[in-house]
This record gives structure tokens, sequence and C-alpha cells, in this order.
């Protein structure tokens, strides 16, 4: 259907209020009388100033395309209603999980260390959006460097300083803004492929010691938006290694490549890598979905962790609660749509 409608609506802003409303009525027509008429309100008020991600036509941003395997899910999760903040709240909610982004990890030939089923505390766990991954990997690492240094809240926080490529996506400087610490975007590329290199992150890292600050974070990219371009992991990972950085990768466009083999080299040492995350809803067609890995998981929970009465259950030490691996509390049934598409190859 996207294909018979223009991708941009011709519309202008303020459209929708003219032709709505302006309160909702006190005498609503029920259901089944009111279906037709809100059908035909649909047609001739909302579809008009829809723009068609889905349309063959569309070529901005990135790809958008939804699956009918993801739909399908999409419409149980709705469903079901679920609020999957704990595992008592919904065990099958939590558990395909767990399982889901285990077969998401094998699949991108990630280490043990990021899987649920590891011999470690790693595992994976689905957000909302790829802005609330970076900003969840940047407070887990603002809360690591805080406790290892028992530094003050207010004075030597505003001293911390994360690192990103002038390629980065503008979610890290949201996010620095929230954590209420520094960032610092390098250019100077070597390489002269708008790749951010190690050696660039070890001159920045010594300029900003001697100036008194506190380097903790460091974001990588696999493939930039504007461009594409590829940060050089394996050697970002080395430098932030030395100095004890967090090292995140955001792999919201490009990650889904490492499925195939021949794209691995992109990251052929993950020792130094704390959390890893990629975007569903591009090359995966998965929408609302956005796959982060952490190594360690404590770290999230030293971080999000609050635990009232009324979210305590008999099966806590047995059972992951993925509401303390993210910032709200609700969660949606979101591994029903992943499942699916990985269970069907599509």
């Amino acid at each position: 259907m996207d294909s018979e409608f223009p991708v941009l609506p011709d519309v202008r802003p303020g459209y929708l209020s003219r032709l709505l409303p302006t309160e909702a009525s006190d005498h609503p027509e029920s259901w089944e009388r009111g279906w037709e008429s809100i059908c035909k309100d649909f047609d001739t008020t909302i579809l008009p100033g829809v723009t068609h991600f889905n349309s063959p036509h569309f070529h901005t941003y990135f790809p958008t395309a939804n699956n009918y395997a993801s739909l399908m899910g999409d419409m149980l999760s709705d469903a079901f209603s679920c609020i999957g903040f704990s595992w008592i709240a919904s065990p099958a909610c939590t558990e395909l999980e767990m399982i889901t982004m285990d077969w998401l990890t094998k699949s991108l030939g990630m280490p043990e260390a990021f899987h649920h089923s590891g011999p470690g505390q790693g595992g994976g766990v689905i957000q909302g959006s790829m802005s609330e991954t970076i900003l969840i990997a940047m407070l887990a690492a603002k809360q690591r460097i805080v406790e290892k240094h028992n530094l003050n809240q207010v004075d030597s926080v505003s001293k911390l300083i994360a690192y990103g490529s002038k390629q980065v996506h503008s979610s890290l400087e949201k996010g620095a803004r929230i954590a209420g610490t520094q960032l610092r975007l390098l250019g100077g590329y070597i390489d002269g492929k708008h790749s951010m290199r190690g050696e660039v992150l070890e001159s920045a890292i010594k300029e900003d010691k001697a100036k008194g600050l506190m380097p903790y974070f460091v974001c990588a990219t696999l493939g930039t938006t504007s461009l594409c371009s590829f940060d050089a992991i394996d050697e970002i990972s080395a430098v932030a290694k030395q100095v004890g950085l967090w090292v995140n990768v955001d792999a919201a466009y490009a990650g889904a490549a490492l499925i195939y083999p021949e794209y691995r080299y992109l990251i052929t040492n993950w020792n130094g890598i704390d959390s890893f995350a990629l975007s569903c809803n591009k090359w995966l067609a998965i929408c609302d979905c956005a796959a982060l890995f952490v190594r360690d998981s404590l770290d999230l929970l030293e971080t999000f962790n609050v635990d009232p009465l009324y979210l305590k259950h008999q099966y806590k030490k047995e059972a992951v609660d993925f509401r303390n691996w993210q910032i709200p509390l609700c969660r949606r049934f979101r591994s029903l749509k992943l499942w699916m598409v990985l269970s069907a190859g599509i």
C-alpha cells in the first residue's frame, strides 16, 4: 500500500488541528457503530499526513522497512499488554529475550562473554532506541569510575570526559549532557577515511589528563550516520584498556553486517569492549528494537537497581529482572518479533 502514496505528505504544520475536533466528544459512538466513521476519518485526515517509511521509494535517513514476521510479533506483543519489568511479571517475556539475544550474539560472532548462557555476567537486553543504549552505557561507565575512585558526585564528576569522533551520532552529545560530564569530539584523522584511530584517542587522553580531567568513556562507531565510516575499534579498545576507559561500540547502522564472516575483520579483538549495540530496525527490518550487549551486567545493576518491596519476588536470586538493565521500569514484549524474524530466517 505504501507504494501508492507519495513518500512525503503534501501538508503544512498544523494541518491536522484544522481537520479534527479540538476536544474529545462527550458522547462517543460505540466501537461497532463508530468503526466506519473512524476508518473514514483515518483515510481523509491521518493518512494524508503520514510519511511512508515502508515505501519502495523511500531513500532517506536509513532503511526502515518492516517485515511480516516482525509485524506479527508486534501484534501479539500489543495483545498481551505485557509489562515485563521483572521475571515474575512475565516469565516468557524475560526468558525469550535472553534466548533470542544469545541467538543474535552467536549470529554476529560475538564471544561468550556477551552471552547470557556464557561463563560470566554478560548478556543482551532490548532497548527502545540506540540513543537509550548510549545513555545507559555512559551512566554505567560514570557510576563505575565514581565508585572506583570514590568521587564527589558534584565537583569531581564535572571533570569526567568522554570521547567520540566528529562523525559520531548526536545521541552521544545528548548522553553526555544528561550524564553531566564533558565530551570531546576528535578530528585529526590519520588514514583519511574519517575513522577515529587509536593514536588520536591516546593523544587526546594525554592532553586532557594534563588539564586535570578524568577520561572515562569512549564511543567507537561501526558505520557512521553521515558517511558510513568505521572507527579503528581494535586500536581504540587497546588504548582505552590501558587507562581504564569504558569502550562502547555504536554499531547502529552496520553492526548487522557482522552476521557475514567476511566482515568480522572490523572487530577482531573484543577483549577491551564493554558494551556493543546495534539497531535491529535497519538491516534486520525489526522496528523499535535496539540490541544492547554488555560484558558485565553488574555494572548496570549497580547503576539502575532500585528494589522497592512491590517489585520483589521469590525468584530474585535465580532470575534476571531487566528493569535493572534500563532506564524505564516497564518494558514491552519486544523479543517476540525478534524471535519470529530469526525463527523464520527472514
